[in-house]
């Protein structure tokens, strides 16, 4: 897969994203993909062959390996930056329809946009862009859950006991680099664990800045005259509309 065309196309959220989102898209190339790249692919290799049982049956070591590594560490995170990356390219998506809608509204309308800045979290990109975030976290938090489920927890074991057909007794399968293996493990883990926090730290941020200034609109609003009530006559209501006048006279002096 080619992730240097990937990170391109990814580099345009910048425009769009918060200071949490550039954090986000920092960490996802620097400490995710470019540790994938160069070194995750290197460290794993073909695990299969470094995979050896103390047995000669043929097809134990090719179960026992099946048993031990039911999915790979390198496909896993392979298909977790896809759906992780994937969301910011609806945000970018969204933007383009906007862009495109404004250019033919301007046809039509000469000196009169549709959008000022199609690039703002207003309307529907607001909701395009917290879904993404939601979706975002949620994704690198199930690719968590599913590695861990998989290998009950996030530790390999220097020797692993097999006793599937067809092996003639219970034998012992030896890892290769288990430490080193572990130590890119854990890295990927704390990696996706921090990515999963800046995601929330950014729908805290963009929930707030909405409240905050729904809040202020809200108290910049003035406040509408009383209407007269219709269940009292005319006279009554201009009564009480002079006690109302007379109170706030006194209240000036």
């Amino acid at each position: 897969m080619n992730w240097s065309s990937l990170e391109t196309l990814l580099s345009g959220v910048n425009k769009y994203s918060t200071v949490f989102g550039r954090v986000w898209l920092s960490v996802v190339f620097v400490f995710r993909v470019l540790v994938f790249v160069v070194a995750a692919q290197r460290v794993w290799g073909d695990e299969s062959k470094d995979f050896v049982c103390n047995t000669r049956q043929p097809g134990c070591s090719n179960v026992c390996y099946d048993s031990t590594f039911p999915i790979s560490h390198i496909r896993l995170w392979a298909l977790q930056l896809i759906f992780v990356t994937c969301p910011s390219l609806l945000v970018i998506a969204h933007v383009s329809y906007r862009e495109e809608k404004d250019k033919k509204y301007l046809a039509l309308h000469e000196g009169t946009h549709l959008y000022a800045n199609p690039g703002k979290k207003r309307g529907g990109l607001w909701w395009t862009y917290l879904l993404s975030l939601i979706f975002k976290a949620t994704a690198d938090a199930a690719f968590l859950y599913i590695l861990h489920h998989v290998y009950k927890g996030y530790d390999l074991p220097r020797i692993t006991k097999c006793s599937l057909d067809p092996c003639p007794n219970t034998v012992d399968c030896f890892i290769s680099r288990p430490t080193e293996k572990k130590i890119f493990t854990l890295f990927m883990v704390v990696s996706s664990a921090l990515c999963i926090f800046m995601c929330i730290c950014e729908m805290i941020y963009l929930i707030g800045k909405r409240l905050l200034k729904y809040c202020m609109m809200q108290e910049a609003t003035p406040q509408r005259s009383k209407r007269p009530d219709p269940t009292l006559s005319s006279s009554q209501n201009l009564s009480s509309a002079k006690l109302k006048d007379t109170s706030m006279d006194k209240t000036a002096i």
